[in-house]
């Protein structure tokens, strides 16, 4: 894709908008459920082949230098898309800006390694800062030619690069493990994967930045870019304070744990909250002029959020251990002891994902930036007070965070529209309490089958998931429809699921399409 004519004007996309943005939400959907796969395949080996301290060692570093690598990423990218007059000049003058930061940055990084090794009382942090630290500027250099595919709508190229960088990632990292690199394979991984992206981003974007030259706009946009980085900067602080916490009091073993039984906790968020996010924004936008429409849709897809989040939070709290052991190998038992307090949080950390999207839709960034001061605020103190008991107390206090902070977010969310707490409560209440029944009814009767504590072998660990996870969910049904006193709740979300699932829609397009004669004629 060539972005600017021979003027130096940027070449707007020859398809429909439309057209375009429904193949880009499909490549992107696709390629997060690709990218998801690939992450569990590679966690699945490097378990196997790394220790717990190898991971810790290496989130200590990545802790902070991943706020940095998204400089640009998080922040140009967003000036770029949304002007109205980009030129070439001006895309060159952003791209030296990023490139320049990205080299500072780089070498700052790099310096400091040695302030935080003294910080995690651990001198291999500052080897690995330095490795590290090249990732900042590799991925500085693809900041703009991104950002112009992703002006130009070529979401599909993005979204395959972003898959075959991760790829290539994790198979320098397996093939380094496998040899016996230790938490130098993670490194090495690490710098694989902007480099590969970078790669495939100049390919896929065949620009040539010019030099730099003054030109009207450059300082609105690099303010506009700022703003938005601080925005991700203080969100990124507030979702990782825990790690920089379990690494600097306990060790990197510690972390190593702590970091894998997490990264199960938010896998549900990720892959269900945070991927429909643009489209129920996009949805709610266009309803909000009419408040009780928008109310009754918002209430609707928040009762699936929490249908199938209570259901999988309750589920994953008892086979949580038992997925640690699948996934992980045999050595990780404590991860699936930390993951077991995290699994309680997992049905209301989707319920409260939800306010994100009413800040949004409505319009309002700035009172989710002022909620999530808030938020920070409150997470951080049980964090500090859930340290006294390890990595575990961490757990427990991200849990507790949810379930305090939930009825309040909506109370705040929802003021601009004034959407009241009863609907809420009654769009979730009672999937909670199916979910609460179902565990203690199912923790009554597994009590009754001699079930060993620790499993010693994955197919005995793949027995127990499935053994647990007939009992809770056959359970959590029951208690759905005894609650809702009938079926219907079932019959509406099984719908609504079966209506996004793509080859659904084709299955039920090409049996319509043969019988529309015969239809006509009814």
């Amino acid at each position: 894709m060539k972005p600017f004519d021979s003027n130096g004007a940027f070449c707007p996309p020859a398809t429909g908008i439309r057209q375009l943005a429904i193949r880009g939400a499909g490549a992107t959907v696709l390629s997060g459920g690709v990218g998801t796969g690939i992450q569990m395949i590679s966690t699945i080996v490097l378990a196997r082949l790394l220790t717990a301290a190898d991971f810790g060692l290496v989130t200590m570093v990545t802790t902070f230098s991943l706020l940095l690598m998204n400089f640009g990423l998080n922040g140009f990218t967003e000036a770029a898309i949304q002007r109205e007059d980009l030129d070439h000049r001006l895309a060159s003058n952003l791209f030296w800006i990023s490139v320049s930061a990205g080299l500072v940055l780089t070498i700052g990084f790099a310096a400091a390694g040695s302030v935080l090794a003294r910080f995690y009382h651990d001198p291999l942090v500052a080897r690995v800062a330095i490795g590290i630290s090249p990732t900042i500027l590799i991925t500085s250099a693809q900041v703009m030619h991104l950002a112009l595919l992703k002006r130009a709508m070529c979401f599909s190229q993005v979204s395959a690069n972003d898959v075959i960088s991760r790829a290539v990632s994790i198979a320098v990292s397996v093939i380094l493990a496998w040899r016996g690199f230790g938490y130098w394979s993670l490194v090495v991984g690490t710098v694989a994967q902007p480099f590969s992206a970078s790669v495939g981003a100049w390919c896929l974007c065949r620009w040539t930045p010019g030099l730099p030259k003054r030109v009207a706009g450059t300082g609105a946009m690099v303010r506009f870019a700022m703003h938005v980085y601080a925005r991700f900067s203080f969100n990124y602080f507030s979702r990782n304070t825990d790690n920089v916490l379990v690494g600097w009091r306990f060790n990197a073993r510690a972390l190593g744990f702590y970091k894998k039984a997490y990264d199960l906790f938010a896998l549900p968020s990720g892959l269900l909250v945070s991927s429909l996010t643009a489209v129920a924004v996009s949805a709610l936008s266009r309803l909000k002029v009419d408040r009780d429409q928008y109310q009754r849709y918002f209430m609707r897809a928040l009762s699936t959020v929490a249908f199938v989040g209570m259901g999988l939070g309750g589920e994953l709290t008892l086979v949580g251990k038992y997925v640690i052991r699948v996934l992980l190998g045999p050595g990780w038992e404590p991860a699936g002891q930390i993951f077991t307090f995290f699994g309680p949080g997992i049905g209301i950390m989707l319920v409260y994902g939800t306010t994100d999207w009413i800040h949004l839709s409505l319009g309002r960034p700035d009172r989710w930036f002022r909620w999530s001061i808030i938020e920070y605020a409150v997470t951080a103190l049980l964090f500090i007070l859930g340290l006294h008991w390890g990595p575990v107390g961490v757990a427990i206090a991200w849990t507790a965070s949810f379930w305090l902070l939930t009825i309040p977010a909506f109370l705040y969310a929802g003021a601009p529209m004034e959407l009241k707490l009863a609907p809420v409560i009654h769009a979730v209440w009672k999937y909670v309490l199916a979910s609460l029944l179902a565990a203690f009814c199912s923790t009554a009767v597994l009590r009754q089958i001699p079930l060993p504590g620790i499993v010693s072998s994955t197919p005995a660990a793949l027995a127990q998931i499935a053994l647990i996870s007939i009992v809770f969910g056959s359970f959590y049904t029951a208690w759905i429809v005894l609650l809702h006193k009938g079926l219907l709740p079932l019959q509406q979300h099984a719908r609504l699921l079966l209506e996004m699932i793509p080859w659904g829609q084709l299955s039920a397009y090409s049996r319509r399409a043969p019988v529309s004669a015969h239809a006509a004629r009814m």
